[in-house]
C-alpha cells in the first residue's frame, strides 16, 4: 500500500509574502522523517586557544562596537566590526558617487558605503545559540535591536539585514556561535518584492499576509507572543518561520518581555530542528521593514524570522526560474517537527 507521501500528486503553491511559486514534488524524497542532514556541520580548525571570538581573546578581534553587560570583562554578547566587511564604513569613500547613485550606459553605480557587523552570541567556544537560556538568547536579540537603532540614526542606511550562518556548508567560516548584520544604502530586490507582494495582498483583502499566515496543519509551536509554522509554500524542506502574533512592522520594536518569549521559542525551534534533522547546517534571517518605511507601508509590512536547514542544494532550475522544488510537503514537515517534545 502506498504511503500518503507517495500517493500525493505534485502541487504548485504561491506564497503571498515572497511572491514565489514553489513546486512540491513528493516523488523526489523518501518519508519526511527520513529527510535528515547526512553530514552535520563539520568543525573547523579554530579552537578556544586560537579563536578570536572567545573570552580573553578580544585583542585579536576587529574593533568592538559594544558589549553586554557594558564595560564588563565577563561579557555575554559582543558586537564587533567584521574583519572582512562587504561594505565600507568610510562615508567619503568616493564622493563622486555618494550619496546618489550614478546611472551608466548599462547598470547603476553606487558608493559601497554601509556597515557589516558580527554579533558574538556567547563568550564560550562550545556554546551554541540553542544551548543558551531564553534570557540569554533574548540578550542576543536585544543586541540586534540596539545595533539596528544605531544604524537607523544614519539617513544613508535604508535596510538592515540580520542573519546567521551555522555550519560550513551554510556559509560559516567560524565555529564559534555568531551572527551578522549588514546595513545597506539600498533596499534589496528580494525585500522590495516581498513588500510589493504583501501590499498586493493587503489591497485585495484588507489584511496583513503575515497576520493571517495559515496555521491549520502547519503550526509547530506557540508562545505568548509568537508562533512557529512551516510556511504554506515553503521554498526549502523543513523551512520554519517564527511570526509575531500581533502586527509589528519592525523587528527593533521588540521589548524585553517579548525578547525573552521569542528567545524561548527560537531555542525550542533550533533544538527540535537539530534533533529531528541530525544537526543540520542552517541559516536564519530576520525579515523586517525598511528603516524609513512610510506609515502606509507599515499597515501591511510585518517582520518575521525565517529558518532554513541546509538539506538540499539549489540547482539550475531554481537559479534560472526563481521557482523552487521542495520534496517535502509543509504539512508533513510540520507534523515531523511537532513530534519532538522538549522542555526548556
Amino acid at each position: 500500500m502506498a504511503s500518503p507521501v507517495e500517493s500525493r500528486r505534485p502541487q504548485l503553491r504561491k506564497d503571498p509574502v515572497t511572491n514565489r511559486w514553489v513546486i512540491f514534488s513528493p516523488a523526489r524524497a523518501k518519508r519526511p522523517s527520513d529527510f535528515k542532514s547526512k553530514s552535520p556541520a563539520p568543525s573547523s580548525s579554530d579552537s578556544p586557544q586560537t579563536c578570536p571570538f572567545c573570552i580573553g581573546q578580544e585583542h585579536h578581534c576587529a574593533p568592538e562596537i559594544f558589549r553586554f553587560p557594558p564595560q564588563n570583562s565577563d561579557w555575554k554578547v559582543r558586537i564587533i566590526q567584521n574583519l572582512y566587511p562587504a561594505l565600507s564604513r568610510d562615508k567619503d569613500l568616493d564622493s563622486s558617487t555618494s550619496p546618489s547613485s550614478v546611472y551608466l550606459l548599462w547598470g547603476c553605480l553606487l558608493d559601497g558605503y554601509g556597515f557589516h557587523d558580527v554579533i558574538i552570541e556567547s563568550p564560550v567556544h562550545s556554546v551554541h545559540l540553542s544551548d543558551l537560556t531564553p534570557e540569554d538568547v533574548a540578550q542576543v536579540l536585544l543586541a540586534y535591536k540596539k545595533r539596528i537603532l544605531q544604524h537607523a540614526g544614519d539617513d544613508s542606511i535604508k535596510y538592515v539585514q540580520v542573519f546567521k550562518n551555522h555550519g560550513a556548508s551554510a556559509g560559516a567560516s567560524m565555529t564559534h556561535s555568531h551572527s551578522q548584520m549588514v546595513g545597506l544604502p539600498v533596499i534589496p530586490p528580494s525585500v522590495s518584492t516581498r513588500l510589493d507582494s504583501m501590499k498586493q495582498y493587503f489591497n485585495q483583502t484588507g489584511k496583513c499576509s503575515i497576520c493571517h499566515v495559515p496555521t491549520k496543519d502547519l503550526l509547530v509551536d506557540e508562545s505568548v507572543h509568537f508562533i512557529s509554522v512551516v510556511p504554506y509554500a515553503a521554498s526549502f524542506p523543513f523551512e520554519l518561520w517564527i511570526v509575531p502574533r500581533h502586527h509589528v512592522p519592525h523587528f527593533h520594536e521588540l521589548d524585553q518581555e517579548k525578547a525573552v518569549d521569542l528567545g524561548g521559542l527560537l531555542k525550542v525551534t533550533l533544538v527540535k530542528m537539530s534533533l529531528q534533522l541530525n544537526k543540520p547546517p542552517f541559516n536564519f534571517m530576520i525579515h523586517t521593514s525598511p528603516l524609513q518605511a512610510s506609515d502606509s507601508d507599515l499597515a501591511y509590512s510585518h517582520w518575521f524570522f525565517q529558518i532554513v536547514p541546509q538539506l538540499s542544494g539549489v540547482g539550475g532550475f531554481e537559479l534560472g526560474t526563481g521557482c523552487y522544488i521542495n520534496p517535502v510537503f509543509p504539512e508533513d514537515a510540520a507534523k515531523v517537527m511537532r513530534e519532538v517534545n522538549i522542555s526548556i
